[in-house]
């Protein structure tokens, strides 16, 4: 059961990332140059709004995942994690990142039926 609950999470939180992360990039690689250059405000305000939304989804289903991998509360790796959201591309790279450092040992200790969370220092990176 654990297992499950901790994949669904997971695929929670890495659809919010690339969807948070897509967004954010469609925002500062699209949206700014267009107003700055054309005057247009469009993508700005209308792209700018739904990353804020998403970006709000994205902080709920990260810290979840965050608790159960058992990554500690207010350590620089889960503040990373939840600040991704906030610079472009780094959704993408933290998203790799933990899912090798955390989510992978954690899937396997739940799958293997311990149960326990995986620290830092067992998990390999």
């Amino acid at each position: 059961m654990r297992a499950e609950r901790l994949a669904r999470a997971v695929r929670r939180y890495r659809v919010m990332a690339y969807v948070t992360g897509v967004v954010l990039v469609i925002l500062c690689f699209v949206g700014i140059p267009l107003q700055v250059f054309a005057n247009n405000l469009f993508v700005v305000n209308y792209v700018g709004t739904a990353h804020g939304i998403l970006y709000i989804i994205y902080l709920g289903t990260a810290y979840w995942m965050t608790r159960l991998v058992g990554m500690k509360l207010a350590s620089p790796q889960t503040v990373l994690v939840l600040l991704a959201g906030t610079i472009p591309v780094l959704t993408f790279v933290v998203e790799r990142w933990v899912t090798r450092r955390y989510i992978n040992p954690a899937l396997a200790a739940a799958r293997a039926g311990t149960g326990a969370a995986v620290s830092p220092s067992t998990a390999t990176g």
